[in-house]
């Protein structure tokens, strides 16, 4: 796996959306620090949804996430297409938080793609690293689903633990699914075709990429997360 010098466009446009991505993050929690989520760990899910979501979620969070209603009260809940973006920035949270633990423990630790096939079942470290991506992603995903329902329900913690993976399971596979295939797009058929290497975790590029895979993710989330708040099976934020 080669990487190499990407032109000074792509460079440059890729520092300044992440700088965008960090500079929306904290904007929200500043204002989330004086005036703080009802529901906590939604304090979590719009600063890091924001690192890829940039202008939109800065948008989205002072539209319908600032000061929030109670949940359950639906007199005074959003309409139900702002309620299935929150409820799938919920699960984008997990998703973001996860892949970069990941991505970053497999840059200092090549080992740990060895340990999940790097150079015996992939050629390809990016392959190995995309199921540690899963894992930490759905763990920390289920562990925030686990918050919200848990107190909402009244549940024990075996019921939150179960009522969290019915969840999340389905809305993080579809988020994943999405944010793998862009990011395959973005590294094999754009910067290997056209610059000869891939984006290097390291790399600005990277996480440029990462920023549109991760609206991707968003956009094949949102249908199950939609279909999983109708039947009941997850809560609104």
């Amino acid at each position: 796996m080669s990487y190499g010098t990407f032109p000074i466009w792509l460079h440059s446009l890729s520092i300044a959306w992440l700088a965008l991505g960090a500079l929306c993050a904290v904007v929200i929690a500043v204002d989330e620090f004086r005036c703080p989520q009802k529901m906590w760990v939604m304090n979590l899910v719009w600063p890091l949804t924001a690192l890829f979501g940039t202008l939109l979620w800065l948008a989205a969070y002072y539209a319908w996430g600032r000061n929030a209603p109670e949940a359950g009260n639906r007199d005074s809940d959003p309409a139900f297409p702002p309620m299935v973006l929150k409820g799938t920035s919920h699960c984008g949270a997990g998703c973001t938080l996860g892949d970069i633990i990941a991505e970053w423990t497999a840059f200092a630790f090549p080992k740990v793609a060895v340990w999940f096939g790097w150079q015996t079942l992939f050629a390809e470290k990016t392959f190995a690293v995309w199921i540690i991506d899963f894992i930490v992603a759905f763990l920390l995903g289920v562990l925030f689903q686990y918050f919200t329902i848990k107190p909402m329900r009244e549940l024990s913690v075996r019921q939150g633990v179960v009522a969290a993976l019915k969840a999340d399971i389905a809305s993080i596979s579809a988020w994943q699914i999405g944010m793998y295939g862009v990011m395959a797009v973005i590294q094999f058929a754009w910067f290997r075709s056209s610059y000869g290497s891939l984006a290097k975790v390291d790399s600005p590029e990277f996480w440029f990429a990462m920023q549109l895979a991760m609206l991707a993710g968003f956009a094949t989330s949102y249908p199950v997360n939609w279909w999983l708040i109708r039947a009941g099976v997850k809560e609104t934020m």
